[in-house]
């Protein structure tokens, strides 16, 4: 398994009792904390796959220390912990993104079964993220060869298709890539 997991709860009974649980599982706790401020500096420290973390906690609660993780990206997910019932606290749970909530005392044959859901979440996520970024990237790759392709329109007198075969062939012929051609064309005709 080999997760990384950061825990958060101002009762140490609790942060002990979850750290056996997870560590008895196989997974690598790799930093405790009793607030949300010590929840987003392990964050920061460790880029943890899961934040484990109390709601009702003093200073900055678990809700507050949970939209700054998930604002700044710093944890794969997280799952909140509750002592509190009530309907605001799942909704302010699902307004920061969080992947789960439980209510406390922990159940061990609830608890192992949601850390798997959160973390196969989690999974999806990057990937989804990773996705993202592919096709941000071959976006911005075509726009930067759309316009060494009009560069070349211009200074050349040639159709829309023998730019792009100009860009291709010396793209093959110097063994580099089209982007790295249209970057060159780009810096070389433009003032």
């Amino acid at each position: 398994m080999n997760s990384k997991i950061v825990i958060v709860d101002d009762e140490p009974i609790t942060r002990m009792d979850v750290k056996d649980i997870l560590e008895a599982k196989g997974y690598d706790v790799v930093g405790e904390a009793s607030d949300g401020f010590g929840a987003i500096e392990l964050c920061k420290k460790f880029k943890p796959e899961l934040v484990v973390m109390d709601i009702d906690m003093p200073m900055l609660d678990g809700i507050k220390a949970g939209k700054i993780i998930s604002k700044d990206n710093l944890a794969g997910g997280i799952l909140l912990l509750t002592g509190c019932e009530g309907e605001e606290y799942i909704e302010r749970a699902k307004n920061i993104g969080a992947f789960g909530y439980l209510p406390k005392p922990i159940n061990e044959k609830v608890f192992i079964p949601t850390i798997e859901m959160c973390l196969s979440k989690v999974n999806e996520f990057e990937k989804m993220k990773k996705d993202l970024d592919n096709i941000a990237n071959k976006l911005d790759e075509r726009k930067v060869i759309e316009r060494a392709k009009g560069i070349l329109i211009r200074e050349f007198n040639i159709q829309e298709d023998e730019a792009y075969n100009r860009i291709r062939k010396l793209s093959m012929d110097k063994r580099t890539s089209m982007l790295e051609i249209a970057k060159i064309i780009i810096i070389g005709y433009e003032d």
